[in-house]
């Protein structure tokens, strides 16, 4: 590069370089100015008094169960379980009809007694005890008011096994609650559901077990429970025969129950009274029933239990063993005599690990049948002993299998009995 060349490319860098320095110099003077402005605005807030605390933050609304949806101002909720169960029954005396409910669960009662030999081993697959529930929860200024409908297919008509299997829906539960007060279809007061026996089938144990489901106004306030229930009797005609079911008398059922609970588990005391009534077009009979009943449950510990009760009285009747003895018995003069009864259960449920359990029982019923009314066919006592093994295979679904024996005793000494497997798989959501 030429002498003259170099000296203008010096010149330009000098002039560049003089050009930042003044550049610099004003950041420089406005850096100054922006510190001190901080200061003096640090200063002025230092002699701010003290904000006040910031108020607390308004509670949001309790979030919505996850379960259910909203229809309003309703919540609802839906449930069940799908039941599917194989049973294979053995009948020591003559059999149980193909469409009976008794081919479906225990019933004592339904055992035959003095038939035409051993009936054989029948093979029974169903779905029938499936269910189904609908609860509801709608708030109001005087308190929330609570519904729950409940069905199943059990002992329905409509269907058989030929080709669909198609049964129809039957009411297990309806009911509405408000405050103290409950109206509506319900298991019975004089009831203890606690009490009864985890079970691969529908229900075991049934002989000493109250077990009852109907409409009723009860009224809960702590412990207490009082309750007007429905009227019904069943009625052995004298000298014995085909069960009455009566339909007759104005006045309801009526149940007093304490119920205490605790961390060891339950114990509910109830006493039922009622009339007993029977009416024709040549008879106007009534007698007084009357029942008192101790059920409960205790806890062992990681989910094992035993589960117990014991009733006793006179004209209980369709409230214990689903009916297998009647609560009165029409006398030589036309008049009505209660029928004493004592049963009870006692069933023990024991964990093996948090998805495997075993559960065993024994349950009995006893009649003080005056067999010069009653005659000699008269149930005398039913009596039943259950094991069953079940397991958790996923949340939700759970696998059983079940042995129970089953023994029914007339007045004249005759006895039938019942054996029975079952294999049963159910889902609940």
């Amino acid at each position: 590069m030429s002498t003259p060349a170099l000296a203008d490319a010096t010149d330009d860098l000098e002039a560049r370089i003089a050009a930042l320095e003044s550049m610099i110099g004003e950041l420089r003077g406005e850096l100054q100015a922006v510190r001190a402005e901080q200061a003096a605005t640090a200063d002025t807030i230092e002699r701010l008094p003290a904000a006040a605390p910031a108020p607390a933050a308004t509670a949001a609304p309790a979030a919505a169960p996850a379960n259910g949806f909203q229809v309003g101002d309703t919540r609802v909720s839906i449930g069940g379980f799908v039941d599917a169960d194989y049973h294979v029954t053995d009948i020591s005396d003559g059999e149980i009809a193909p469409n009976s409910i008794a081919r479906d669960f225990y019933i004592p009662g339904a055992i035959p007694v003095g038939g035409s030999g051993d009936g054989g081993a029948d093979g029974d697959f169903t779905a029938q005890g499936s269910r189904f529930f609908l609860t509801t929860e709608t708030p109001t200024e005087n308190g929330s008011v609570r519904g729950r409908i409940e069905m199943d297919f059990l002992g329905s008509p409509g269907g058989d096994e030929r080709v669909s299997n198609s049964y129809n829906p039957r009411l297990r539960v309806a009911w509405l609650e408000h405050g103290h007060w409950r109206f509506g279809q319900d298991w019975s007061t004089f009831q203890n559901t606690s009490a009864i026996p985890e079970s691969a089938s529908f229900l075991v144990g049934s002989d000493g077990m109250i077990f009852v489901r109907q409409p009723q106004l009860r009224y809960t306030n702590g412990n207490w429970q009082l309750a007007i229930e429905n009227p019904d009797t069943t009625v052995t005609p004298y000298g014995g025969g085909a069960r009455i079911n009566a339909g007759d008398g104005a006045l309801p059922d009526v149940v007093v129950r304490y119920n205490h609970s605790g961390p060891r588990g339950n114990l509910s005391v109830a006493g039922l009274v009622r009339n007993l009534a029977y009416e024709t077009p040549g008879m106007d009979a009534s007698a007084m029933g009357w029942g008192v009943s101790a059920s409960g449950r205790l806890n062992l510990g990681e989910g094992s239990d035993i589960r117990a009760s014991l009733t006793y009285g006179e004209g209980v009747g369709r409230y214990i063993g689903l009916n297998a003895v009647n609560g009165a018995v029409v006398t030589a003069a036309g008049d009505l005599e209660a029928i004493p009864v004592l049963g009870g259960l006692a069933a023990w449920r024991q964990m093996l690990d948090e998805d495997r359990r075993i559960n065993l029982g024994v349950s009995w019923l006893e009649a003080d049948n005056d067999v010069t009314l009653t005659g000699m066919s008269a149930t005398r006592s039913v009596r039943s002993a259950f094991a069953n093994y079940m397991v958790d295979i996923a949340p939700r679904v759970t696998v059983g299998a079940e042995l129970l024996f089953g023994e029914r005793e007339i007045e004249s000494g005759a006895t039938g009995s019942l054996s029975r497997i079952t294999f049963s798989t159910k889902y609940n959501f």
